[in-house]
């Protein structure tokens, strides 16, 4: 099986996979240079070389680390990487001289310096040309525009979350999830959108994360509205508790009792039991 290394371009963003090229004994943590369609790139290791089973043709895909990076090629980053406040700063005022109705959310260099990638956020299209000559005289090297969406954003700036700690993007979410309207009901989350939106105004990335739980809980316990069966007589459903396993049942009497799932029935059907996700 082929060999493949981890590495990312920038802290806690998506990891690639790389053919180390011989160079098995990489740790995390360490600087390579590697070749990109873009050229080649400084990158940090993040998972040290292992066999991997990529099927097909997929290793032969596989972009090679060039060679261990050199205390020449870290100082350069460092240089280039102060650079950018600077360099955002004059970007920012360029975009108003031009008039253009665009955001400038951060500049990022490549390790020598010779291409500059520029991150906007924009709800339209920008016609950035005379921008980009603008920018390409005063700071002579190769500009790249590239349009950003708010979650970006979020992880690009940082900040804190509702619950008082970093952001999820910022801090250790190396990808963004599918999020949906569905997994907050799935959840019981109230639906305002203040209270399950992030900071960037896009619903909570957190929602995903007990989802796939909260779907596999609801598999054991009854429907609201459903009629069943308890030791205190036939009922109607009315609310659930996923995490708890409970269910509040409104009796014929008019009284609403809380129970444990495992104590419900289906009328008439003595197989069927509800509550039994956590005992499995």
């Amino acid at each position: 099986m082929p060999q493949v290394v981890g590495i990312q371009f920038q802290p806690v963003t998506k990891i690639y996979h790389f053919d180390p090229n011989g160079f098995t004994d990489l740790l995390p943590g360490e600087w390579v240079i590697v070749d990109t369609t873009r050229g080649r790139e400084l990158a940090q290791v993040v998972v040290p070389a292992k066999e991997v089973d990529m099927g097909g043709g997929a290793a032969a895909e596989l972009k090679p680390v060039v060679r261990r990076a050199s205390a020449r090629d870290v100082a350069q980053r460092a240089y280039w990487t102060a650079q950018e406040i600077l360099v955002a700063d004059l970007c920012r005022q360029k975009a108003r001289e031009h008039r253009l109705d665009m955001k400038v959310v951060r500049c990022v260099f490549s390790y020598n310096g010779r291409r500059l990638v520029v991150e906007y956020i924009s709800e339209d299209r920008v016609d950035f040309r005379n921008l980009v000559k603008d920018l390409a005289q005063n700071l002579n090297t190769r500009i790249e525009m590239r349009q950003i969406g708010v979650r970006d954003q979020a992880k690009v700036l940082g900040g804190f979350g509702k619950c008082g700690r970093s952001l999820c993007c910022s801090s250790f979410l190396r990808e963004f999830h599918s999020v949906s309207i569905k997994m907050a009901k799935n959840q019981n989350l109230p639906l305002n959108p203040t209270d399950i939106s992030g900071t960037c105004g896009r619903l909570l990335c957190s929602l995903a994360y007990e989802d796939e739980m909260y779907t596999e809980i609801r598999r054991y316990l009854p429907k609201p509205g459903q009629l069943v069966d308890t030791p205190e007589g036939p009922g109607y459903v009315r609310q659930i508790n996923v995490l708890m396993e409970k269910a509040t049942i409104e009796l014929e009497t008019g009284n609403r009792v809380e129970l444990a799932a495992a104590d419900l029935n289906v009328p008439g059907d003595v197989t069927r039991r509800f509550g039994h996700f956590w005992s499995d």
